[in-house]
């Protein structure tokens, strides 16, 4: 019998809960799954043979250097660079602004980590990225959720729920978002519900926490600012990621933010990790100094929107009826919406069964709603897994559908007119 430590475990510590997407995760590694599950780069996508290069000639180049501690903030010569890039994109920053972080997730911890104490307020999507609700979670914040619609959070429904909270003597410190091709529902924020959004967190003199690991993966229409790139008062903190331009390996990620916030989060990384990963840095440095990295975001787009649309004509071909999803513009994910009478989450063992996984759409509520709904990813599958990958799938939720429709048969019990349950 495993020896019980619980009770020596800090109260932060006994309320964290294992990511459900990771714990799934584990169950798709059989190689006869087809996985819709992980937010997962193609392998495909990996440029190794450059990436290879670069290694072997950093190591003659600048060996001493690469495999020594760096700076907390990063390696001086990849925030220019990251700053450069993200100026040419609107913003108006220098590398100054700019943290090196192990993975963008570390940035969450440390947004966290500075900001939250027990019983804080965060505001965010419903649906969401569960790293991020776990993030904040883990310093015992409070959640509050703005349903999402088409174009994601709704400045009007947020502006009230926030009226709401002050009514009632709630301050909410963060708002959190995914405002372009949201992980994981695939929507898109328009530029003027960024900018309302802006307005709002002025009024209410809230930090906007903008997460962008997707904006670069646009497969048709045109480029929307990012909210930093609008914001006026120094109101955002900005999130970016190598890891779906280039690989998630590297772990290379950066935070953005004016520069007092950007200090304190500085310390606050010094007590984690003191660096991110020299080498690691040096590589992604090289790789975008040397031009690699525009180019190859051309081709990720190209797989990628091919991935993209199998899966929405498959969708189309195998899915009964009654079910719906998004149809992104971009990124890696879209969210599909079953009858309210199906439990993703009851039925995700069936679908294992089935050899094709998904992750529960509840997972990504703080709230825990949202049970008829499942996140796929289209990114990671080869193109001829994901046409079977979604017949599978269908067969599966159709299999639900007859389940149902036989129980409702067979009940003593049937709704009326008004949808009022009375015997039979």
């Amino acid at each position: 019998m495993e020896k019980d430590y619980s009770q020596l475990y800090s109260q932060r510590a006994r309320e964290m809960k294992a990511s459900e997407i990771r714990e799934l995760l584990k169950l798709t590694q059989m190689t006869d799954i087809i996985s819709f599950a992980g937010g997962l780069p193609s392998p495909d996508a990996f440029p190794i043979d450059i990436v290879n290069n670069i290694c072997q000639e950093l190591i003659v180049k600048d060996g001493k250097l690469a495999l020594q501690y760096a700076a907390t903030e990063g390696v001086t010569k990849l925030r220019e660079v990251l700053a450069d890039r993200m100026n040419r994109q609107g913003m108006d920053i220098t590398h100054r602004n700019v943290l090196v972080t192990t993975g963008a997730q570390q940035g969450l911890d440390l947004i966290g980590k500075t900001f939250l104490d027990p019983g804080d307020i965060v505001v965010l999507g419903a649906p969401t990225y569960l790293g991020g609700t776990n993030a904040f979670a883990a310093y015992m914040a409070k959640m509050e959720s703005i349903p999402l619609d088409e174009n994601g959070m709704n400045p009007d429904v947020l502006d009230e729920k926030l009226h709401h909270l002050h009514r009632h003597g709630k301050n909410p410190k963060l708002l959190y978002v995914v405002p372009t091709f949201q992980n994981p529902s695939g929507v898109t924020m328009p530029e003027n519900r960024r900018r309302q959004l802006l307005e709002i967190a002025y009024n209410y003199d809230l930090l906007v926490v903008e997460d962008n690991p997707y904006s670069e993966l646009r497969y048709e229409g045109d480029n929307i600012p990012s909210i930093m790139s609008l914001d006026t008062e120094e109101k955002v903190i900005y999130l970016g990621t190598c890891s779906k331009i280039l690989a998630p390996g590297l772990r290379v990620a950066w935070t953005v933010a004016p520069k007092p916030i950007l200090n304190k989060l500085v310390i606050t990384k010094q007590s984690t990790d003191l660096c991110s990963s020299t080498f690691c840095q040096y590589v992604a440095y090289e790789y975008i100094a040397q031009g690699y990295l525009d180019k190859h975001i051309e081709v990720i787009k190209a797989l990628y929107k091919k991935k993209r649309d199998i899966m929405l004509a498959s969708l189309e071909k195998y899915f009964p009826e009654g079910t719906t999803w998004t149809k992104p513009l971009g990124g890696m994910f879209l969210w599909v919406t079953l009858p309210e009478y199906i439990d993703t989450g009851q039925m995700v063992e069936r679908a294992i069964e089935n050899k094709v996984a998904y992750v529960i759409g509840s997972a990504f509520h703080a709230d825990r709603n949202g049970i008829n709904t499942m996140r796929l990813n289209f990114t990671y599958s080869s193109d001829e897994f994901i046409e079977e990958g979604i017949k599978r799938l269908a067969d599966t939720i159709k299999a639900e559908i007859e389940a149902h429709e036989k129980r409702t048969r067979e009940s003593p019990y049937k709704p009326d007119k008004d949808g009022i349950i009375t015997g039979v």
